[in-house]
């Protein structure tokens, strides 16, 4: 996964949904600026990917597309556009588009008529935070008709073991906590699903240190511009030689 991807929100708008929301970045931006979150709402860009210009050709040049990057396309009150979002995806076939989501329990009910084993162009991207969702999502996600699957783990709050479901994982990243008040996060952690993931042939990432941060011990409190350039200069990425 990188992250020079264009965005596409066709709503906004989230719910708590699990532990892993608890400091929502989204729900704390918004708070800020005085938008209710809990609002979901269509956008002025919900035909982003198909407007076009005046020669014909669509303004959103081919390439990858981080769908729902403020809220989870498979939220239930995003039930009624969802499947016109379908429709634009199967159109641009050129564009490669991916989304996280924490609700994968509702994916069957979400897809399209003609989805069979999965859209090409389609990453879906289950989000866990600690053993109990691990086993729930993932055990979901495992048996789940689609030909791109990748795992986040972020905010990661415990040890966990996600060894069993990574047949068919292209990417596991993994990420602590932002905020003040963050959880710690602690690097044996991150070690430990790297080893799964190379005992697994599957790609690894660490996206992000937390605010609190724990090494060898010792308790590091840091700064949230530096958490990705932190979580780099660990240099722990695996990445298997042919991909899936």
């Amino acid at each position: 996964m990188v992250l020079d991807m264009a965005i596409w929100n066709p709503w906004r708008g989230c719910k708590k949904y699990s532990e892993g929301c608890k400091f929502c970045y989204i729900h704390k931006g918004d708070f800020k600026r005085n938008i209710n979150t809990n609002e979901i709402v269509r956008t002025k860009d919900f035909y982003k990917p198909i407007e076009k210009l005046k020669n014909g050709n669509y303004k959103l040049k081919s390439g990858r597309v981080y769908l729902c990057f403020s809220t989870d396309f498979l939220i239930e009150e995003a039930d009624k556009w969802r499947q016109e979002c379908w429709k634009i995806i199967k159109e641009r076939s050129d564009l490669s588009f991916l989304f996280l989501t924490k609700r994968i329990d509702r994916f069957l009910n979400c897809i399209p008529d003609d989805w069979e084993d999965g859209y090409g162009n389609v990453t879906v991207c289950c989000t866990i935070e600690n053993q109990a969702t691990a086993d729930y999502r993932l055990s979901i996600f495992k048996n789940l008709p689609i030909k791109h699957k990748c795992i986040t783990a972020q905010p990661l709050l415990e040890e966990i073991d996600i060894e069993k479901y990574l047949d068919d994982i292209e990417l596991v990243v993994v990420g602590g906590e932002s905020d003040y008040r963050a959880r710690p996060l602690n690097y044996s952690w991150l070690l430990n699903i790297r080893e799964q993931c190379i005992r697994k042939n599957t790609n690894f990432e660490f996206r992000q240190c937390g605010t609190n941060f724990i090494k060898d011990g010792k308790k590091y409190r840091l700064q949230t511009k530096i958490l990705g350039s932190q979580a780099r200069k660990a240099n722990i990425n695996y990445y298997i030689k042919n991909e899936k």
